[in-house]
């Protein structure tokens, strides 16, 4: 078979297959997208007619409205502690060489494979010990942990693309490190920092399976609201709240790639 002709298959065949994935990750979207808006109050697809009673059901309940509020709280402080953390790190393992680096690297990314029940599990027992049960704290320093390799593996990937010679110009120049840290290496790996603090707060708000351990009914983030409430009601109200979560994660990621190029920052495009 001619080269040209093998290719032009090979191209056919891939846009089909990714084609094909699309539409596999896509059709539940669909399907919960269409069911959000039925006018009955039974979960069907396709719906009989159409309404938006279930959109302004799930902004009027109660528990949906406090787990997104308990969600602003704990959200912002994680990523924001994360990312101090998870810099720091990047930081030292990225430029220094010391003992036990493959293991700190190592212990650093472990919650990616350990089950997110285990660790929420393990910090309800810590809770428990030191009196901070169902309190922000314990929620907080849960999501840390759980949020800390993707705020890493951002600011990794900024430092492995950094000119180190812009450094050492400044220092040449009788920069002292503290200044050169502040003014050359922090601006230029802000855009790897902002969008590690978007994955964690991201990746936050939506964590359910270690906050159904660490969470009471006062500091119930929205997720655990959601497990909740359809563990009683079976309307299309998870559905219509569902979709407000996509439509809004959607515009966030897209106004972080507008400005900050997220190809790049993750190493999934480089200049050409």
């Amino acid at each position: 078979m001619p080269r040209s002709r093998m290719q032009r298959l090979l191209g056919i065949g891939g846009t089909l297959i990714v084609l094909a994935i699309l539409s596999f990750l896509l059709l539940p979207v669909l399907v919960v997208t269409m069911a959000a808006f039925n006018d009955k109050a039974l979960l069907s697809f396709p719906p009989q007619s159409l309404s938006l009673r279930w959109f302004i059901n799930a902004v009027a309940y109660q528990d949906f409205r406090t787990g997104f509020q308990n969600g602003l709280v704990v959200a912002p402080w994680s990523a924001s502690i994360a990312l101090v953390v998870g810099a720091a790190f990047a930081l030292a393992i990225d430029r220094y060489r010391f003992r036990f680096k493959r293991l700190l690297e190592g212990a650093l990314i472990s919650p990616l494979f350990v089950p997110h029940f285990t660790v929420g599990l393990g910090f309800l027992m810590l809770a428990v010990q030191v009196t901070l049960v169902n309190t922000y704290v314990v929620v907080i320093v849960c999501h840390v942990v759980l949020v800390l390799p993707f705020v890493l593996r951002s600011v990794y990937v900024s430092l492995r693309n950094f000119d180190r010679r812009l450094e050492l110009a400044a220092a040449s120049l009788g920069a002292p490190p503290q200044r050169v840290l502040i003014t050359v290496t922090l601006p230029l790996l802000l855009p790897g920092l902002v969008s590690g603090w978007l994955f964690a707060a991201i990746l936050s708000f939506n964590e359910f399976t270690a906050s159904l351990f660490v969470t009471g009914q006062r500091t119930q983030t929205l997720p655990v609201a959601m497990y909740n409430y359809v563990r009683e009601y079976a309307d299309p109200s998870m559905a219509a709240l569902s979709v407000m979560y996509i439509v809004g994660i959607a515009i966030l990621l897209t106004i972080a790639n507008a400005f900050l190029g997220l190809g790049k920052v993750l190493n999934v495009e480089h200049d050409r």
